[in-house]
């Protein structure tokens, strides 16, 4: 017996969730988005869900609203050299994705975006480093 829906390709699937993650870093809902493109929010929607393909067009529209050139868009997409090679990132590209969706992501990112000194920058890194590890000796040091 074959499903009656077919699973969203992969690309797609990445492709769409780009656009969520620039959309919300942006704040931008997706109203104002469809109406920038000339398109409802429910076809927004179903572009971020990876439900219906974005054609060529329509992506260079959207990166044209959102900011960002087209290859933002396929960054560590599945099966492509940047996300199948070993040890550049420890997690994998859906998982920072996830998290950068999320309020806390989005609020971090922002906040950390909007620090002009790269010293300071550096700092803040080093300083979320050492609570990842120190989370991590505490927990190990627990059992």
């Amino acid at each position: 017996m074959q499903e009656s829906r077919k699973k969203p390709n992969p690309i797609d699937t990445h492709v769409g969730s780009r656009v969520r993650l620039r959309r919300t870093m942006l704040g931008m809902s997706q109203e104002k988005l469809g109406e920038a493109l000339g398109i409802t929010f429910q076809q927004v929607q179903k572009y971020e869900k990876g439900s219906n393909r974005i054609g060529a067009s329509r992506l260079q529209n959207i990166s044209d609203v959102l900011n960002v050139s087209v290859s933002y868009f396929f960054e560590d997409a599945p099966g492509t050299a940047a996300s199948a090679a070993p040890g550049l990132n420890e997690q994998s590209p859906d998982y920072v994705v996830d998290f950068l969706s999320t309020t806390e992501g989005i609020q971090l990112n922002q906040a950390f975006v909007r620090i002009a000194d790269p010293k300071v920058r550096k700092r803040v890194i080093d300083l979320v480093r050492t609570l990842a590890e120190g989370g991590e000796t505490a927990q190990k040091g627990e059992k």
